[in-house]
């Protein structure tokens, strides 16, 4: 299925570049392009993501040098990852094939640098993250860095170099201290390390952020019960469990955290 549908993703582009090397498109052409692009990202911000994908596609078949439309493809295919990572909707190679087209159109493109770190992670390439995300981490210029230092420290902690996961994201928090996936990756680090204390730390910060959903992140609540288990501290533990199951019980950190308390004393 996620092969069948990069092949015509594919097919769509290579029409485009084709078409394009043979005539360029004129002013009328690009003008409808843009069109499409900001059809496809009013309908993004709608998160009508089926439309905004349709649009995307036009506006690339229509001006195959438009990045900000690649780039806007990558990120709706991450949103559909985003609703559920084995449906047959999620498909991180399209998402990466849209974000590097966008990167090979605009070389400075930060944000599509960041987006790219992310998926490779995804793809299972933590190491290729790594060699994108650590300039942009050193980048200056780059005015998400609590971004770029926390996905470079999910790529170490899923390269297994723990200790360069523990400060990257330790800058990623100190950057901005409002951003709770940055406070929850550092708690998978430091869980990494033992360090169980520093992690329920971190978790605890993450779900105490009252902004951005933070206090709903139901998968922080599921580590700090298994570090509360850790640190023999049994009926903490179950509480965040089952503030966890009571969140979503039907996802698979829902019925994790039932698992939890079946084996919580």
């Amino acid at each position: 299925m996620r092969l069948g549908s990069l092949t015509v993703l594919s097919l769509v582009l290579a029409a485009a570049v084709a078409g394009c090397r043979a005539r360029e498109p004129g002013a009328e052409t690009v003008k409808r392009g843009q069109a499409a692009y900001d059809l496809a990202f009013d309908a993004f911000k709608r998160n009508s993501m089926r439309e905004a994908l349709a649009h995307v596609r036009r506006a690339i078949e229509l001006d195959d040098e438009n990045a900000s439309a690649a780039y806007l493809g990558s990120l709706v295919m991450l949103v559909f990852c985003a609703d559920d990572d084995a449906s047959p909707d999620c498909r991180y190679d399209e998402a990466e094939q849209f974000v590097r087209q966008a990167l090979k159109l605009d070389p400075e493109m930060r944000d599509a640098k960041n987006t790219l770190g992310v998926v490779l992670v995804h793809r299972g390439k933590p190491k290729e993250a790594i060699l994108v995300l650590e300039p942009l981490a050193h980048d200056m210029l780059y005015q998400s860095p609590e971004k770029s230092w926390g996905n470079l420290g999910w790529a170490y902690l899923e390269a297994g170099q723990g200790a360069e996961a523990v400060s990257a994201l330790q800058r990623s928090v100190a950057a901005q201290p409002l951003f709770c996936v940055g406070h929850y990756r550092l708690g998978l680090a430091f869980e990494k390390q033992r360090e169980f204390e520093a992690a329920r730390e971190a978790f605890t910060r993450a779900v105490g952020i009252q902004e951005g959903g933070c206090a709903r992140l139901q998968d922080a609540f599921l580590a700090r019960g298994r570090v509360g288990k850790e640190l023999h501290d049994p009926a903490g533990a179950a509480k965040d469990f089952e503030h966890c199951r009571e969140l979503a019980p039907l996802t698979a950190s829902g019925r994790a955290c039932s698992a939890g308390l079946q084996t919580t004393p």
